[in-house]
């Protein structure tokens, strides 16, 4: 914008400028010319009295040298003697002499100017002014070197104005510009200085009634899902008391078990509902999750404060607490993990919710009995989480993606496992597998090193089989 200004500015001026200084520069030229031409017949008629009076050369040269000290004026008397170097042509002098006529116009190399002087006898003499082209044109280019420097200075100055003026309309944008970005990370503190024009000014406020509006917005949203979940601690109660009355049946420990897990989630649930804003990687978009596209981009905190995890540890606890589940279906269950450093940029609890997603769809979408395996494989630049099952497949995985689209499905599973996967800088790709069900292969790109970290990386371990007594 602010070199648009400058350009439009530019243009204008220059536009303006040209339109005087072109028939300014014609006018001086002919004013100079005039003057010229007009001093010239001036001098000639100046020694039209002494040519009256005397014919004697001498002392025509001395008047002629007295009135034209560059010896350009000459007379012609009549018995054909010129006192002086005659520039005039020889008809036009005879013209000017027979036709006893003043004569003044362009010949070349400068102006010629011719009057006729009638002496006594009835004879004509001619008085002769020559003006040279650079008498014509003296002076000229210094008038338009001014005039020239002037535009310029005209023009300079006008973009200069028009350039401090822009800049703050400029620097005004940029601001909410970089507040909008900053915004869109994450950070729901940002807010804008309303300066520069009064359109600005007003956009300026509105983005800072947006933003407050939007805290306030999400705010009332986290307090109403962990309001949502605390209801749940009635029910969970319930069956808390229920296992109780179980007690010495082969199912009581299995049960009380499940409970107290899912009394564990719940708890995380509302503790993470009840965090501050824009504190977690997955929960409040502060890199580019929410839109799945993208490299990682970087969050308000330093690198440092980055959430931290192990994945193939949390997979082997998460895979443990469904190997349960699965004995209970008949459900068989393997597992590979790889023994190298597979830290990403997640917390423990994201990559348990991912892990829980991708499973617990297995055993939402599979009939009993339906074989699935988990492997965590450690590349140069990532770790992949490969879930793959033995049933019907995913039919459409561009729809599976999609919340609430897949029919008797909210469809957050798969999309919390992509959502966690573009917080890494990862990627999530859903095929059939060789099982013939579907392959979820979930790519986190690895966490930075740690200063303490140091040593080789280690090989890779293969577990068979989850063992069913587990």
């Amino acid at each position: 914008m602010r070199r648009s200004l400058a350009g439009v500015a530019l243009a204008v001026t220059s536009m303006v400028a040209l339109s005087f200084l072109i028939p300014l520069g014609a006018l001086v030229m002919s004013l100079v010319k005039e003057q010229s031409v007009t001093a010239a017949e001036q001098r000639a008629a100046a020694l039209a009295p002494v040519l009256t009076l005397t014919t004697d050369p001498s002392a025509l040269r001395e008047s002629a040298a007295g009135l034209d000290s560059a010896e350009h004026l000459v007379v012609h008397l009549p018995d054909a003697q010129s006192l002086g170097d005659s520039q005039a042509p020889v008809k036009l002098l005879e013209r000017a002499q027979q036709g006893r006529e003043s004569i003044s116009q362009k010949t070349p190399g400068g102006w010629i100017c011719l009057q006729p002087v009638v002496l006594p006898g009835d004879r004509v003499a001619v008085i002769e002014n020559f003006v040279p082209d650079e008498e014509l044109t003296r002076g000229v280019k210094a008038s338009w070197a001014v005039m020239f420097l002037l535009a310029v200075g005209l023009v300079g100055g006008s973009v200069l104005v028009a350039d401090r003026l822009g800049a703050k309309v400029v620097r005004s944008s940029k601001k909410l510009a970089q507040a909008s970005h900053t915004l869109g990370q994450g950070n729901l503190d940002t807010r804008v200085e309303p300066m520069g024009p009064k359109e600005l000014r007003d956009a300026g406020v509105a983005f800072n009634a947006m933003a407050h509006r939007m805290t306030e917005l999400l705010a009332i949203e986290r307090e109403l899902v962990a309001d949502l979940s605390h209801r749940l601690r009635t029910p969970l109660t319930a069956l808390h008391l229920a296992s109780e009355r179980m007690a010495g049946t082969p199912e009581s420990a299995r049960v009380e078990a499940a409970v107290h897990a899912l009394e564990s989630e719940l708890q995380a649930i509302i503790t993470a509902a009840r965090t501050p804003l824009a504190v977690g990687p997955m929960g409040h978009g502060m890199r580019s999750a929410d839109t799945g596209t993208g490299p990682q981009a970087t969050g308000p905190g330093p690198a440092a404060e980055c959430p931290r995890g192990e994945a193939a540890d949390v997979v082997r606890r998460r895979t443990a607490f469904w190997a349960v589940l699965a004995e209970q279906q008949n459900r068989t269950c393997s597992l590979d993990l790889t023994q190298e450093p597979t830290a990403v940029s997640l917390s423990d609890d994201d990559i348990a919710a991912v892990v829980d997603a991708l499973i617990g769809n297995v055993f939402s979408h599979t009939p009993p009995g339906t074989a699935f395996g988990v492997r965590v494989a450690r590349t140069a630049q990532a770790v992949e989480l490969v879930v793959e099952d033995s049933g019907p497949g995913i039919p459409e995985p561009d729809r599976a993606l999609s919340r609430g689209s897949s029919s008797g499905s909210s469809g957050l599973g798969l999309d919390i496992a992509r959502r966690a996967a573009a917080v890494t800088g990862g990627t999530m790709r859903i095929a059939r597998g060789p099982r013939g069900g579907a392959h979820i292969t979930v790519v986190f790109a690895l966490a930075p090193p740690l200063r303490s970290e140091r040593g080789p990386r280690g090989s890779r371990r293969r577990a068979g089989w989850w063992p069913r007594n587990r």
